[in-house]
């Protein structure tokens, strides 16, 4: 795989790739408190972005959900500000056309030069979802996002589509103006269901897995691997989780701890209360990991639930020093995980203080070039083996 990232080349082997997060929901120095809270203005979102680039994460997650701002203006706005770092954009199939989203994936894909992946979000929340103009159960969700990414993928690579499913109908459809990256900018998938594994197999490249223990994800890869198998197809896998790291293990568990000095036992109730409303299997996976108890929030050795008490979603976070937490993620890569996606509170420092620990931990990577001159690649990352990528070179 030819380096997303000019300025910080992954290792040949183990993780090899590494994102951050853009913070469009807003940022804080706590959670569940206002304390040091930071709003997602684009001044901010912006400086979290040019950390992100300079720094040589590969890409950033821009999420999408009812407490984000939208992905697509927030990804607009920020994308000129940076020349390396790809932006892996949450997308929720149903709530546009398949259609209306290929175009604005290959009018992005063109703007950044080849630095756009889509990253499927079926959702797990009938309420948000219904909120949004979506009402569809767990099973017939997947059903419509296969469709969904069945026209979105055919209309990026063919001239015209004509498609009649039981949730999409499109005729003559197409995309004038094509994506830089071939056949089309890379998916990312996240799902643990049945039903969404069997999506992520035919249409995905990346499965994304929640932080959850290594003989949890072992499942799941397992499952997923031999689904994309039956039809021909490879998956690559990654790990999506928070980080809280020190140079020094009890001060990062002191710095665990003080993320959620605000949270009191009636908000988590109330939470918890509310995820349980969801019928996400990847959410309740994540719930069980603590039960809602405060005793239990040490799950590995080097693993933290506490951020799941009060926030929904990824839950789980690396904690530790450089050492410990390259230790902790020796099982993952040996079941085939290669990209971590990444967060940590508040995104603008931690971004600063994971690359300054983390990238020089992992085996193999290449310290990148603070004189090294800004500009385009010549190359444009994620060209798995098979896929063409042209970008054109300054």
């Amino acid at each position: 795989m030819t380096p997303s990232h000019p300025l910080g080349a992954p290792p040949p082997s183990g993780i090899r790739s590494v994102l951050w997060f853009l913070p469009t929901t807003g940022d804080s120095r706590y959670v569940g408190s206002e304390v040091g809270a930071r709003s997602p203005t684009f001044e901010y979102l912006q400086q979290v972005a040019r950390a992100a680039d300079a720094l040589g994460y590969d890409g950033m997650l821009i999420p999408s959900g009812r407490w984000c701002d939208d992905p697509w203006v927030c990804t607009t706005a920020v994308a000129p500000f940076t020349r390396h770092t790809d932006f892996l954009i949450a997308l929720r199939p149903g709530l546009i056309s398949p259609v209306i989203a290929a175009r604005m994936v290959a009018a992005l894909d063109r703007l950044t030069s080849g630095r756009v992946r889509l990253m499927i979000v079926p959702g797990g929340d009938p309420r948000e979802l219904a909120a949004d103009g979506l009402h569809l159960g767990h099973e017939e969700r997947y059903a419509l996002t296969d469709e969904w990414l069945t026209v979105l993928r055919r209309v990026l690579t063919e001239p015209e589509v004509t498609f009649e499913g039981t949730y999409v109908k499109v005729v003559d459809a197409r995309c004038p103006y094509p994506c830089v990256q071939k056949p089309h900018p890379p998916i990312y998938f996240g799902g643990s269901s049945g039903a969404g594994l069997r999506v992520a197999a035919k249409h995905a490249d990346v499965l994304l897995s929640w932080g959850e223990l290594p003989e949890q994800v072992a499942d799941k890869v397992a499952q997923a691997t031999r689904l994309a198998g039956e039809l021909g197809r490879t998956l690559r896998f990654g790990l999506r989780t928070h980080i809280i790291i020190r140079q020094d293990e009890d001060e990062a568990w002191r710095d665990a701890d003080e993320l959620i000095k605000y949270v009191d036992d009636d908000m988590i109730a109330n939470q918890q209360t509310f995820y349980a409303g969801m019928d996400s299997v990847s959410q309740q996976r994540m719930s069980s990991q603590h039960g809602g108890r405060r005793d239990r929030l040490r799950i590995g050795p080097n693993l933290w639930a506490g951020v799941g008490l009060i926030r929904g979603g990824c839950g789980t976070s690396l904690v530790g020093s450089p050492a410990n937490i390259v230790k902790q993620l020796a099982p993952y890569e040996a079941l085939g995980i290669d990209t971590l996606v990444l967060s940590g509170y508040p995104h603008l420092e931690e971004a600063y203080r994971t690359a300054e620990l983390l990238f020089p931990a992992l085996p193999g990577w290449t310290k990148p070039d603070p004189l090294r001159v800004p500009g385009l690649r010549a190359v444009a990352a994620f060209a798995d083996p098979g896929r063409s990528v042209a970008v054109t070179a300054r």
